[in-house]
């Protein structure tokens, strides 16, 4: 069991019930377009309040603090931050494609990409929805709540008699935000809810509704809208408020989005919508079902991704149980002896919720996935192609939720002929010093940043292309589905022509090698030939593409000409100098010791190329050496990167370190976690949140329980000896077409169910006990290593 809290019985109206089954699939970008009421349940199937992972607060989150203390909803395109407050609540709410800026094809006095909020563009929110219920002052009993379980933000309390229930979330089915207020002890709910701009927006009524919206230069139009129903009372949209009065039971729903299109050939814009209308629409055809329907329609899609994996890594003790969640994790910082293997699970559970109510459909996750306190997010919250993006999805598939990949691919297939057309006229510009000194250009290239109208930023990053295809291809090795391959297939394509065209030829040791043009480490170091991160994440590149062209029967003959080339690439070497493996051709440490990134470790985490089994011990010690000198204390991101290359390497202790070091209290603008558990990054002065760790951070935590590659499963590679009593996971994902359930006592496995998605044979290992196994699709086998 992995609940963090005891709260008080608050299903009033609901069935309890038990799970729901897990089958689920998505396709397709989720456009802002009218659509069809969903299929509705009778009641919600909820987990039950002693079995539901929670994060509870025993008062609202102060707005001030928004970012640090309120707790987030979304459904994948649109999402919020709610504060709780019983007489003034909140939603800072936004749509994934509310942006500024636009394609940002051209290029300054450098060579490089503008980087401006104009130009590049920003994310920025949508609106802010205010709840206002003057009467709820002075209430007792408060707690504010994070149901991970069943996908709901709770408020309850109690006022002269009665006790008073508050739901927020987004629903994925009606795509629609809904706050349904309830009450037992014959209370009553008057007030009034309205739609607040950022950008002096000014609401108007119609139709039954509160709207709100403009357009922005680059012609993005944008709208939200709000209305509501009620059990008694009378509710009246009055002025540019919606009002209720003497209500048993209020819903209020809410909605919004953009005119915005994933469709290169029409500037990413559908110039015909009208985003206010859709908005309108939905809000009245959900506020028609009634509160009941809408949370069971909710909960039974939420379930179905969330219920594919039980995390338990162990009980904790009984006194941290009645913590409250910010409490607890700064217990955890403070007694770091006695260990809390519920908290660490609801963690893990905790990026869950942020992958499903964050990566649906549509656009991906970005810096701050769909939660911002203001319009002006430090980087726009943009999608940063040097660890960042990648890291926000290395959870996806390892957590059982493979649909919830299907943002970043479709992100890279919309955003590929913008891309390919600015490479194409843009990247051998003289002023470039990243240019192919070859003079060739083929396919693709980004920057660092990118936006969602084609556009890149900042600096040229030749090696995103290759990093973001290893992404790909990676979520193919999990799921062994070809039809996904074929339709990823263009991007890898162009990536692989682009370092065809970009590599050079060098002489290393009298030995003719293929090395990447002029480029940089990220983010450190000289501009050079050849330094270890490009080369690995080519070397994987040439690799996935040729095997996508034998199992896709295509361009057999280009892929023997990639193999050919990938055999001559320049490989890394440990430094006789450092002990290290290098970062770059020179066997001198040219950057940092204790650089945030792990760049030249790419090959051995998230790649594989390097790994226990078939490199050297040289070439592993390299590894470890360089681990140890870029330390155990970074950013959270670079906490859960270092922790799983630990994992890789079987360093238990090490890895579940720099877990902890991720889950440490931020306190006076530090590195660390926030009361409501956002990973915030420090900048000295003050903090902000960025989600890479929230995802990498679990990631890590499933590392340590698995590691997979093609042809292998190793099962509990470096446990913690804070978890090592007992403990089971279920729908782990597993490299080969695999899902493991893993059982455990005194750090041994016990039991383990390997199901095959589409995998055929693997070899399954424990410590030293090895067995191959075969199964069909859709078999599955249960073993007890010995």
């Amino acid at each position: 069991m992995s609940d963090l809290s005891s709260p008080p019985s608050r299903r009033t109206f609901l069935k309890l019930g038990g799970a729901v089954g897990a089958g689920f699939a998505l396709s397709g970008f989720h456009p802002f377009t009218a659509q069809a009421s969903p299929a509705r349940p009778p009641v919600a199937d909820l987990v039950s309040d002693n079995a539901a992972t929670t994060l509870w607060y025993p008062a609202p989150a102060v707005e001030s603090h928004v970012i640090e203390q309120a707790l987030p909803i979304g459904n994948g395109r649109i999402g919020g931050l709610v504060g709780g407050d019983p007489a003034a609540d909140y939603v800072y709410f936004t749509d994934s494609s509310l942006w500024t800026g636009g394609l940002n094809d051209t290029v300054q006095d450098d060579g490089q990409l503008p980087y401006g909020k104009d130009d590049f563009g920003s994310f920025g929110l949508l609106a802010k929805v205010r709840l206002k219920l003057p009467a709820h002052t002075g209430v007792s009993g408060y707690r504010r709540t994070l149901d991970l379980s069943n996908g709901l933000v709770t408020a309850t309390y109690g006022l002269r008699g009665a006790t008073y229930r508050r739901e927020v979330y987004a629903s994925y089915p009606d795509d629609v935000v809904v706050i349904r207020l309830t009450q037992q002890g014959g209370g009553s709910y008057t007030g009034s809810v309205t739609l607040e701009g950022t950008r002096d927006e000014k609401p108007t009524t119609g139709g039954g509704a509160v709207s709100l919206g403009g357009t922005f230069a680059n012609g993005l139009k944008y709208s939200s809208a709000v209305t509501a129903a009620s059990k008694g009372g009378r509710v009246a949209v009055s002025g540019t408020e919606v009002t209720f009065t003497g209500c048993s039971e209020v819903v209020i729903v809410v909605c919004g989005g953009t005119n915005y299109v994933p469709d290169a050939a029409r500037q990413y814009l559908d110039a015909g919508a009208d985003p206010a209308s859709v908005a309108v629409g939905k809000v009245k055809a959900a506020a028609a079902a009634s509160g009941t329907a809408l949370l069971a329609t909710h909960v039974q899609d939420y379930r179905k991704l969330f219920d594919r994996m039980k995390v338990d890594l162990g009980q904790s003790p009984a006194n941290r149980r009645t913590l409250d969640s910010w409490s607890r994790i700064a217990v955890r910082y403070t007694d770091p002896g006695t260990p809390d293997p519920e908290l660490e699970a609801s963690y893990v559970q905790f990026g869950r919720y942020l992958t499903i109510t964050g990566s649906r459909s549509g656009l991906p996750i970005s810096l701050q996935g769909l939660w911002l306190n203001n319009n002006s997010p430090d980087w726009y919250s943009d999608y940063h192609t040097d660890i960042n993006l990648e890291m926000n999805y290395w959870l996806a598939d390892r957590a059982g939720l493979k649909e919830c990949f299907t943002a970043l691919a479709d992100y890279c297939l919309a955003q590929l002929p913008s891309w390919t057309d600015t490479t194409k006229r843009l990247f051998n510009d003289p002023r470039n010093r990243f240019r192919n000194s070859t003079g060739k250009i083929a396919g693709w290239a980004i920057a660092f940043s990118t936006n969602i109208y084609g556009g890149s930023g900042w600096v040229w990053h030749p090696a995103g292309n290759a990093w973001l295809s290893n992404n790909l291809w990676d979520h193919y090795e999990f799921t062994q589905d070809k039809a996904y391959l074929e339709k990823v297939y263009p991007v890898l394509k162009g990536a692989t022509e682009f370092w065809e065209a970009r590599l050079v030829t060098k002489n290393i040791d009298g030995k003719d090698y293929l090395v990447s043009d002029t480029d940089w480490s990220p983010e450190q170091g000289p501009d050079a030939q050849g330094n270890t991160y490009s080369q690995e994440l080519v070397h994987d590149l040439f690799g996935h593409f040729t095997q996508a062209t034998q199992i896709l029967g295509r361009d057999g003959d280009y892929g023997k000409t990639i193999t050919g080339m990938r055999d001559r690439l320049h490989l890394p070497t440990v430094s006789p100098v450092t002990g290290w493996l290098q970062e770059w051709l020179s066997p001198e440490n040219l950057g940092e010791t204790t650089h945030r990134h792990l760049s030249p470790l790419i090959g051995f985490f998230p790649g594989d190329r390097i790994n226990t089994d078939t490199a050297s011990k040289e070439l592993i010690d390299g590894v470890r050496n360089l681990l140890i000198a870029r330390g155990m204390d970074t950013f959270g991101w670079g906490c859960a990167w270092r922790s799983a290359c630990w994992a890789r390497l079987k360093d238990a202790d090490r890895a579940y370190q720099l877990f902890l070091t991720v889950l440490r209290p931020s306190f006076n603008n530090g590195n660390g976690t926030a009361a409501n558990f956002f990973d915030m990054y420090s900048q000295g002065s003050y903090t902000i949140f960025q989600i890479d760790a929230n995802l990498g951070g679990p990631a890590a935590v499933l590392e340590m329980l698995l590691y997979s590659r093609s042809g292998v499963i190793e099962l509990l590679p470096a446990l913690p000896s804070a978890w090592a009593e007992s403990g089971h996971v279920t729908g782990i994902g597993a490299r080969g077409g695999f899902e493991v359930d893993l059982e455990w006592r005194r750090g041994k496995v016990t039991k383990a169910v390997v199901r095959s998605v589409g995998g055929t044979e693997t070899e399954l290992r424990a410590g030293t006990w090895k067995q191959q196994i075969r199964l069909r699709p859709g078999q599955s086998i249960t073993v007890t290593p010995r």
